[in-house]
């Protein structure tokens, strides 16, 4: 995988947002296992979210942070970022690609996985283009689109995954003759994984070709959507999409770059406006309880704890 940098970057919760959160944050959750979890101390207010580049950092790093008051996670969802769809030139073909750091996660799922959902966090798979010509946006039909939906379910299915993460960066479209993304691709796409995995979650990074093309032959994918966000750190953005605001992330923070007031600011603006989710990237292997801090306090009325 070619991975870079995405730098594009009160207390009373509110009805919509506690509805999002308790989905996630249940005193009585289910790993993926379908063995009880610990019992996790409930929170009320958004879905906080954080992506993990696994290139350079653990997973488990987000469940190093818990909530002064109460006790429960400071995050809910954490996103391995990221597999990868490649091009096989030779058949002509999308396929789904893992790179070593990738893989050992999943090969790990025991160590760097179920402890994240004993916690009642979910665990989802980001998707990201290669630099390769393939994307979401350009299957050729239908069965093409199916056939990528189904390595992404069972890919799920086999380390015990929470859903999917769709991100429509760097797939570079018309590289090795590939087409240009067209109306129907990304639509068949979903509306199948959808089919195959109709209890887990899959969401949406806002952005790039198939971001855009959300319906197509009286079918329209937006409420197949569990979550939809911003993709521009340090930024106030709602995701066009037609999702009630418990599913949407306007605020996107990068951990560590995008400055403590800013990341504040954003988390007071998505509780007073009413929005369910919280969306981070890159939080690595320091302490960053600060930075967390700066965020759980407008969201959950708590500062963040860290426990190495």
């Amino acid at each position: 995988m070619f991975t870079l940098a995405r730098r594009r970057v009160r207390t009373a919760a509110l009805a919509l947002s506690a509805v999002a959160a308790l989905v996630l944050s249940a005193t009585t959750a289910t790993g993926a296992t379908g063995a009880p979890a610990a019992p996790t101390p409930a929170k009320q207010g958004p879905t906080s979210v954080a992506y993990i580049e696994v290139n350079n950092n653990s997973m488990l790093n987000v469940g190093k942070y818990t909530l002064a008051d109460g006790g429960g996670n400071a995050f809910d969802v954490a996103v391995i970022f990221a597999a990868n769809i490649n091009y096989d030139t030779a058949s002509k073909t999308a396929y789904l690609h893992f790179n070593e750091n990738v893989q050992r996660v999943l090969d790990n799922a025991a160590t760097q996985i179920r402890p994240l959902q004993q916690k009642g966090i979910k665990v989802l798979l980001s998707v990201l283009g290669n630099h390769q010509g393939a994307g979401f946006a350009n299957f050729p039909s239908q069965q093409a689109a199916s056939a990528f939906a189904e390595q992404l379910s069972d890919t799920v299915a086999e380390y015990g995954l929470d859903g999917v993460d769709f991100d429509d960066e760097y797939a570079e479209y018309g590289n090795n003759g590939t087409a240009q993304p067209n109306d129907s691709s990304f639509v068949h796409l979903v509306t199948a994984l959808r089919a195959n995995m109709p209890d887990k979650v899959i969401s949406l990074y806002n952005i790039g070709p198939a971001a855009t093309r959300l319906s197509y032959g009286g079918v329209d994918i937006s409420g197949t959507f569990d979550y939809a966000w911003n993709p521009y750190y340090g930024t106030w953005q709602v995701p066009g999409i037609a999702l009630p605001k418990a599913q949407l992330s306007p605020a996107a923070v990068e951990i560590g770059r995008t400055s403590q007031n800013t990341a504040a600011g954003l988390a007071r603006r998505t509780v007073d406006e009413g929005y369910g989710v919280y969306l981070t990237y890159n939080l690595d292997g320091s302490d960053r309880s600060a930075d967390v801090s700066a965020f759980t306090r407008e969201l959950y009325g708590s500062e963040a704890v860290y426990t190495p």
